[in-house]
């Protein structure tokens, strides 16, 4: 395996941990899914990245391996990427929140006008 299949590996084990773990999913699947589990092994899993990282991990070490020695081998090392990149994306929080403004129609107090002769002023 390539280092780039590795990296693909651990990408994709990270997005459908994180998916199944933090996120409501489409149309609130994924949550209904942690509801239904409840308490359950699954549920408690479900609760838990880094348990939860090391089942999605094995199917993907199944189809990735090509010999029964790398799907083992591959199978602690996707979860450890995964876990290790949630820690990562974890110290760099949440993204800033976009702001918006939205302009007052009529508000051209801090526009820059030309005259019909080409002279820039300022209107107050």
């Amino acid at each position: 395996m390539s280092f780039l299949g590795l990296a693909l590996g651990i990408l994709g084990v990270w997005r459908v941990t994180h998916l199944l773990h933090a996120e409501d999913g489409p149309w609130d699947l994924v949550v209904r899914l942690r509801q239904l589990a409840g308490n359950s092994v699954v549920g408690r899993a479900m609760d838990c990245f880094d348990c939860l990282s090391v089942w999605v991990a094995a199917p993907c070490a199944w189809l990735v391996g090509a010999t029964w020695q790398d799907r083992a081998l591959l199978w602690p090392a996707l979860s450890a990427g995964a876990m290790l990149l949630n820690r990562v994306v974890a110290r760099l929080g949440p993204p800033p929140v976009a702001t918006y403004v939205e302009d007052v129609p009529g508000d051209l107090t801090d526009v820059q006008l030309r005259t019909e002769a080409g002279e820039h002023h300022r209107a107050n």
